[in-house]
């Protein structure tokens, strides 16, 4: 079992009013103490849990056409969105010219057929839908973060800061989380040392000694995705405590509305995130994701919210 953080509760300020929209408005919350998994879990990890469990993840499944009746039957087939970056510039309005969905892909073949996580044991495990982290968190007799707790963990204890160590993107020049250099999605220079995803603990800890919040892998949590965030509290006996959004209602994208799939929020940016096309390596950054979508750059990591569970390994 993952070693485990402390993560003191306390009100703070969540959201910024200076990136994308949909991380408007700032607001103040409350949470409460809470432990987390100071690293995001691993192919090692995920690999016990399948071992012990049996649990087969949704990339390894063929999907029920019943549930999916307006999909052609060959995409049905057991498969997951690999990125695959094209050989020149192109327009990156379109996130098809560089995800390829490749049947075969999942965890134990982050590439497709023919891959393996030999050599990968300690990289964040990738090609995980919703219902696979929760799946993994129950074993675990843990909880996926909701997401005030998730960027209250990934803060540091560093109120208002731009990124998760302070304001400067690469202090001293020295790159603080594995994000994209190079113009997106077809040059990656890798000046950070890495293409795809990273070893956890390749880089700093942040304030609280919890690891890849930033950068590496987006990860999970709990909350269905809003467009925004909720009006602030004017008063500060109003200020929410615990806040978590169990309403899929305004999680379904409006650019398919016939497409009938809830949405949660992913946070933390991953490798794939560079500054010409998603400055999303902040902790106040947030993205939408389908929860039966997996892809070779979406992971995730767990909570305790009474006491820290035993470590069972």
């Amino acid at each position: 079992m993952q070693e485990m953080a402390f993560i003191p509760g306390g009100t703070f300020r969540m959201g910024s009013d200076r990136h994308y929209p949909e991380e408007a408005p700032a607001h103040r919350v409350a949470v409460d103490d809470f432990w987390i998994d100071r690293d995001p879990v691993t192919n090692a990890g995920f690999e016990r849990f399948v071992r012990a469990s049996g649990y087969v993840t949704l990339a390894e499944r063929t999907l029920d056409p019943a549930q999916y009746p307006k999909v052609a039957r060959q995409l049905l087939e057991p498969a997951s969105l690999v990125f695959s970056p094209p050989r020149q510039p192109v327009e990156t309005a379109d996130w098809r010219r560089w995800w390829q969905l490749v049947p075969g892909a999942s965890w134990r073949r982050p590439y497709g057929p023919g891959s393996s996580c030999r050599g990968l044991e300690l990289h964040p495990v990738v090609h995980i839908a919703f219902q696979d982290a929760s799946a993994y968190a129950r074993w675990a007799g843990k909880d996926l973060p909701t997401e005030a707790e998730w960027e209250l963990a990934a803060r540091g204890g560093l109120e208002g800061a731009e990124y998760a160590w302070g304001d400067t993107f690469t202090p001293g020049g020295r790159h603080m989380a594995n994000t994209w250099q190079g113009r997106f999605p077809h040059e990656n220079t890798a000046l950070d040392g890495f293409e795809r995803t990273s070893p956890v603990r390749s880089f700093p800890s942040n304030g609280y000694g919890v690891y890849d919040m930033i950068g590496n892998v987006w990860e999970w949590t709990s909350d269905f995705y809003a467009p925004r965030h909720p009006v602030p509290a004017t008063k500060a006996c109003c200020v929410p405590r615990n806040p978590r959004n169990s309403n899929p209602a305004d999680s379904f994208d409006a650019e398919l509305p016939a497409n009938d799939i809830p949405r949660r929020v992913i946070k933390g940016g991953s490798h794939l995130c560079a500054p010409d096309c998603c400055r999303r390596y902040r902790p106040a950054a947030r993205q939408a994701q389908a929860i039966d979508s997996p892809t070779s750059h979406i992971g995730f990591r767990c909570v305790a919210r009474d006491v820290a569970p035993a470590r069972r390994d």
